[in-house]
């Protein structure tokens, strides 16, 4: 496969920033005749780079879908997503992808786990390892290089996967509900590690999340999508300073958003009515 973008080899240098990310026009239909199913709707927004995204909507809406439409792994029935002004005509090599689940390999360690990206990319081993140490340090699994799976927490298999998804530093992310699985308190932490990993690197995140609270907390601007088909009712700018903390989401103006938000839903039939 070829990449949209030609990957830098060297890695203390690569992926600084993000990308633009544009969807023109998307839509897209499962199935036909009377099991045709249409999943999104005249989709119509650009992630800036180094832009945090949110994807927000409830199940079903069509935002897993956008994401792999946008990395060139299902075409999409109409419309158009430029990488950088660049069409995506192919699976986009050059990005990074993180999961719900960790899809970690069972008989690998967590690092030998992350090097699986420098293993498919014939990225220079030695220059590879010591990344995967540097991203192990970033999210607080150091000392855990030899760990399996089955020894390591959902919390910590989820941050293999994340290092995992950087080894290759790409110029932006795309996070498919990645901590949809995790306890409370962990999922906490996570949100927390994200956002420093963001700011570390600024690159272009696209996160797919249905939490409203988790997309206030890590996105610079929350696309909101209706129910199936998904299509945009409206799109939020958060902004604030950085860091930002759980503690702000009582705040006034994250209260406010917060419901806000849930009205939209709530009114374009997104929560069932009681």
């Amino acid at each position: 496969m070829t990449s949209v973008i030609d990957l830098p080899q060297d890695l203390s240098n690569a992926g600084s920033g993000g990308v633009s990310v544009e969807f023109r026009g998307i839509s897209h239909v499962y199935g036909q005749g009377a099991r045709k199913t249409e999943a999104l709707r005249d989709i119509n927004f650009t992630a800036r780079p180094g832009e945090f995204v949110a994807l927000l909507g409830p199940s079903g809406c069509g935002k897993s879908t956008l994401l792999t439409i946008a990395a060139g792994l299902v075409r999409s029935s109409s419309g158009t997503v430029l990488i950088d002004g660049i069409p995506v005509t192919k699976p986009a090599t050059e990005l990074g992808f993180v999961f719900q689940e960790a899809t970690l390999l069972e008989w690998r360690t967590a690092l030998s786990n992350i090097m699986l990206q420098a293993e498919a990319r014939s990225i220079d081993r030695a220059q590879a390892l010591k990344r995967a140490k540097e991203l192990m340090a970033q999210t607080g699994i150091s000392g855990f290089e030899e760990a399996y799976p089955a020894q390591l927490s959902g919390g910590m298999r989820q941050r293999v996967s994340i290092c995992r998804a950087l080894l290759h530093n790409p110029p932006m992310l795309f996070m498919d509900e990645p901590f949809g699985a995790l306890d409370a308190m962990t999922r906490e932490q996570m949100i927390m590690d994200t956002q420093q990993i963001w700011m570390d690197g600024r690159k272009t995140v696209l996160f797919v999340t249905h939490d409203i609270p988790e997309a206030l907390l890590l996105a610079d601007r929350i696309v909101v999508l209706g129910a199936r088909p998904g299509r945009i009712l409206k799109i939020y700018e958060v902004g604030g300073g950085r860091p930002r903390a759980m503690d702000d989401l009582s705040t006034k103006r994250f209260v406010e958003l917060q419901h806000e938000v849930r009205q939209l839903l709530r009114e374009a039939g997104a929560f069932a009515r009681h």
